[in-house]
């Protein structure tokens, strides 16, 4: 498998790359997450910090399926393997979050995170997509307009760090 492990080019607005440890690295529209994956809706209430309770109502793919589709460098049967992923959200406006993959696995955590290409009835083609944790009550872990998503493995070596 080839395996991409440098950050992709700046992507333009409305799409974002999913990149890392993944045999078919791309850059996806939300017009693209909208045809190529059955889309799931999530009605969302979050606690936000700066203004009180949010309402929505999400649709998309699940992000599990998205990435799943790019075949990451894991192998699917061996779940203590997949347990050691990693996935990095970067937003358009700053914003990141990192997240397992056994949070996502059906295995695990089997969260229906989405990336969403509606939310409230419109389309999201313009902004770009949404990572939506409908799990969270607050909306920290919700990445708006998302320019890349990083898959990887945590390789732990066992050493601990000096001063521990």
């Amino acid at each position: 498998m080839s395996r991409r492990s440098t950050a992709p080019r700046p992507t333009p607005t409305g799409t974002f790359a999913l990149w890392g440890d993944l045999a078919d690295p791309v850059t996806l529209s939300v017009a693209r997450l909208r045809r190529g994956w059955e889309q799931h809706r999530a009605e969302v209430v979050f606690d936000c910090a700066t203004s009180g309770p949010q309402r929505h109502t999400f649709a998309g793919p699940l992000l599990r399926e998205v990435v799943a589709a790019t075949l990451p460098g894991f192998a699917p049967l061996r779940r203590k393997e997949r347990s050691r992923f990693l996935l990095a959200v970067n937003g358009g406006d700053g914003h990141h979050t990192v997240m397992s993959w056994a949070e996502i696995d059906a295995d695990f955590g089997n969260a229906p995170v989405l990336l969403a290409t509606r939310m409230d009835d419109d389309d999201l083609d313009a902004s770009g997509t949404q990572l939506v944790v409908p799990s969270d009550r607050c909306g920290a872990r919700y990445v708006s307009a998302v320019t890349g998503i990083w898959l990887g493995c945590h390789a732990h070596d066992g050493a601990l760090p000096l001063g521990v």
